[in-house]
């Protein structure tokens, strides 16, 4: 069995990187130390730089394979393993291979190579990262069907990072060095786009960064290495769920912010049996504040905190744990010993424990409260049981009495007061101590029938029956408290996941909380309300009947309703039903019809409270953009009406005003040419300007709302070619690239014949002489974009905005030059075809318009 072969792939975050170039450089350097290298496969792409540095380097020749009438190369694997190279330069590791070859992925083909002990260098963009795939597409909006598994990837011997920042690639991709030129501009509008090539590089170094992490896992796992390797500061903050929880946040990442590269993680650590939570109202404010300071939260079980706490961080490789000081007293810390903070010091070994102080530290010493987690119905029935078992005990014990008797007369009454404990409590259980005790030395302890203690023992047992009673009723009232806790957070957690279903299925958000919340609390009626902006907030908060149901003082919409609040009033347990009103963000009001929850239920209210304020914000600001949408809609048409009547409609009329007074003053003193010519002028002043007044007339008419666009599916190509005609540009002043094929853009063909002479006319005025404006078209995740390709100043990016403001040139004041002619128009009628209209930067120099419109699903048609 030969040994695996080693296997070396260079990364990269985008085509044109450079990884091939890497690949080919390290194959020549490899070849030049008298290592047996060969080229198994390059694609070079048509790049003349690439397919000249494979010169010098063997290669070996590939095999053809016909797919459906056409001839393709692939890489021939048996030839390699003939060969069986040293190392084979293997490219593109996630190509796939043509139907009928051995494996279906090239990947594959490399782990046979590496199978039989064949050394590869091979190459791969982060987009064809299997789990990375969906991501790339949410980015890019191109899904890639071309993926190699992370676990072939992260089983690789080096991982090496090909990178060049974004703007030095778009650079080297508007000179011609990744794609030709015809595929240039719509790679640079496309996927090359700035922000898609900085979040694709962020997305390679992150998933280096990672295995970077396994990698050092793994060496200290394999090494028996559990110290802490300090390569970057990673701060572990403990919280507890308790107020200062935020105070550690803050500290925790300064101390992460003081080195580069450090990391914030948060670790809550919750009980085995879940009952010990903490307010989780208090937990999700503190997530979201650990997700503001760029840090990850973590949830683990575990039923020894400082042991969790010290696990977490040797788990994550930490090097910091950031605890708050304790909240006990000194007197409770005497008498219960070390606390986690003390614990989690002696046992992080090398990792540093910060403690913070913090306003809840060291509290002072209070007296457990005296109502525990029992009913009073419970309570009274331990009474009972006390008041009653103990005269029934004490008779049957008397039956059987005898000097040898006294230990199972103690015994019988100590169960006595076990079991009152059990049924009632405390209170019920110090009762039946005392009882016990008392009739005891009454009726069976000499003498009898006196309360007399005069022996020191009888009054240990005392004691030890009240110590008893005491202990067995903390027990009980803590399983109870526990169980209580339990079904409050089921009922909690089925209440949310409701809510949650009825959102999900489509239900709307307001009445759903407001249904569930009437379910689950037992109202007669829940109403959430929308008060007007002048309702007087006193009347809110409280439950003052009369301000309730005072419409005329505090006008009112119902947003959501269940239940009838008009018939509530003893519908509940035969109760007087009372109204309990919360404020719901600025304008919204909450009310309860009922009886007024109990404290233990404020807590989930509150969770219902904050829902029904981001559901009736979120429904407030749909209602908001569904009231701006056609204002906006107005703004935009009323734009491009007033900057077409300031320079569209005055240059025709200037000239025909100009022509017709020359003809007034010149009188008969006109030549018959110079008459022909004023009026020719005039004529087409006129016919300009009634063009043009018939074009705003319409968009006035949709401005009203009594004319629609009327979207057809328009070839940009029948829109350009009247559009040149009008500008009488010919074939030597424009070139053509229409890449669009058989699609058709949803638009109005006429506001498109109007966009495009304004815009071809602005390029025209800036480009340099002898230099041809270019149109292109091309389609992409269904837009369809006409663009206008000048070659002159251009306009720096900051001023993009300003070029579509009316009457703004840019500090021109020539009416026949300057930027902004028309564009405000051109962006109203865009926008009105529900497309959009944008400058970019032409490579090389130059402004390029882009015209995006939706493609309509008859593009698909033949």
């Amino acid at each position: 069995m030969p040994k695996r072969g080693r296997l070396r792939v260079f990364l990269g975050a985008a085509p044109g990187v450079g990884k091939t170039f890497s690949m080919l450089e390290e194959g020549k350097r490899l070849l030049g130390d008298g290592r047996d290298v060969v080229i198994a496969v390059v694609e070079s792409h048509g790049r003349a730089q690439t397919a000249a540095l494979t010169a010098g380097l063997p290669e070996l020749a590939r095999t053809t394979l016909t797919h459906r009438g056409v001839e393709l190369d692939e890489m021939d694997l048996d030839a390699v393993l003939d060969r069986h190279p040293g190392i084979a330069l293997v490219d593109e590791l996630a190509h796939t291979n043509v139907p009928g070859s051995r494996h279906e992925k090239r990947w594959q083909d490399v782990e046979e190579l590496l199978a039989n002990g064949i050394d590869v260098i091979s190459t791969l963009n982060v987009q064809h990262i299997e789990s990375l795939n969906d991501v790339v597409e949410q980015i890019t909006g191109v899904p890639q069907q071309e993926t190699v598994p992370d676990s072939f990837l992260r089983a690789a011997d080096e991982l090496e990072l090909v990178d060049i920042a974004p703007q030095s690639l778009r650079v080297r991709l508007a000179e011609g060095f990744v794609y030709p030129a015809e595929r240039i501009d719509a790679a640079l509008s496309h996927y090359f786009r700035l922000g898609n090539l900085t979040a694709l590089r962020e997305l390679a170094l992150v998933w280096l960064a990672d295995e970077v992490d396994e990698a050092l896992k793994g060496y200290r796992a394999e090494h028996g290495i559990e110290g802490t390797w300090e390569a970057r500061e990673r701060v572990v903050v403990a919280l507890t769920g308790g107020p200062e929880g935020e105070t550690l946040l803050r500290r925790g990442a300064r101390i992460a912010a003081r080195t580069s590269g450090g990391e914030l993680l948060a670790v809550h650590v919750t009980s085995q049996d879940g009952l010990r939570t903490a307010g989780p109202d208090v937990l999700a404010q503190q997530r979201a504040l650990v997700e503001k300071l760029n840090g990850s939260y973590h949830q683990v079980v575990g039923e020894d905190v400082p042991s969790a706490l010290v696990e977490f961080a040797r788990s994550v490789n930490g090097t910091q744990l950031v605890l708050g000081a304790s909240r006990r007293g000194r007197l409770a810390a005497a008498l219960t010993g070390p606390g986690i903070g003390a614990t989690v010091v002696r046992e992080s070994g090398d990792i540093d424990v910060h403690m913070v102080n913090h306003a809840a530290a060291a509290r002072r010493f209070r007296l457990p409260r005296g109502r525990g987690a029992l009913t009073a119905k419970r309570r009274v029935l331990g009474f009972v049981v006390a008041v009653l078992g103990g005269p029934a005990l004490t008779y049957l014990l008397s039956l059987s009495r005898s000097p040898d008797s006294i230990t199972s007369d103690v015994l019988s009454y100590q169960l006595l007061t076990v079991v009152v404990a059990l049924v009632g409590g405390i209170w019920p259980a110090l009762f039946a101590a005392v009882l016990s005790g008392l009739t005891l030395d009454f009726f069976f302890i000499e003498p009898i029938y006196t309360v007399h203690i005069h022996e020191p023992l009888h009054l240990l047992a005392l004691a030890l029956y009240v110590v008893i009673a005491s202990l067995v009723s903390i027990i009980v009232d803590r399983a109870a408290r526990h169980t209580r806790a339990a079904k409050r957070s089921a009922a909690e957690s089925e209440l949310i996941q409701t809510i949650a279903g009825s959102v999900l299925r489509g239900d709307d958000a307001a009445q759903a909380l407001a249904d569930r919340t009437r379910e689950a609390f037992q109202l007669a009626a829940v109403r959430v309300l929308h008060e007007s902006p002048e309702a007087d907030a006193s009347h809110v908060d409280g439950a003052d009947h009369d301000a309730a149901r005072d419409s005329s003082r505090q006008p009112e919409r119902v947003i959501a309703e269940a239940g009838d609040p008009e018939t509530s009033s003893g519908a509940v347990s035969g109760a007087v039903s009372e109204v309990t009103r919360i404020r719901l963000g600025e304008h919204a009001v909450l009310e309860l019809h009922g009886e007024p929850l109990a404290a233990s239920e404020q807590r989930l209210l509150s969770v219902v409270v904050a829902q029904l304020s981001a559901a009736i914000a979120h429904q407030e600001l749909e209602q908001t953009a569904k009231e701006i949408e056609p204002i906006a809609a107005s703004d935009r048409v009323r734009g491009a009406l007033l900057s077409a009547l300031s320079h569209d409609l005055r240059r025709p009329l200037a000239a025909a005003t100009a022509a017709v007074g020359g003809l007034r003053a010149a009188g008969p003193r006109l030549s018959g040419e110079d008459r022909v010519e004023l009026l020719d002028t005039a004529d087409e002043s006129l016919a300009s300007l009634g063009t043009l007044l018939t074009d705003l007339l319409d968009v006035s008419r949709l401005q009203g709302g009594v004319m629609s666009i009327a979207e057809l599916p328009t070839d940009p190509a029948e829109a350009i070619a009247p559009a040149l005609d009008e500008l009488g540009l010919g074939p030597g002043e424009v070139r053509l690239a229409l890449g669009h094929g058989e699609a058709r853009a949803a638009a109005d063909p006429v506001l498109l014949q109007r966009v495009l002479v304004n815009l071809l006319a602005n390029a025209w005025r800036h480009s340099p002489a002898g230099t041809p404006i270019v149109i292109s078209t091309s389609v992409f995740a269904g837009t369809l974009e006409v663009r206008v390709i000048d070659h002159g100043p251009g306009v720096p990016e900051e001023k993009f905005d300003d070029i579509f403001v009316p009457f703004q040139r840019l500090g021109d004041t020539d009416n026949d030059t300057g930027l902004g002619l028309g564009l405000a128009l051109s962006r109203g009628f865009v926008e009105a075809m529900h497309g959009t209209l944008r400058p970019e930067d032409t490579p090389g120099g130059g402004l390029t318009m882009v015209v995006s419109l939706a493609v309509t699903p008859e593009a698909g048609r033949a």
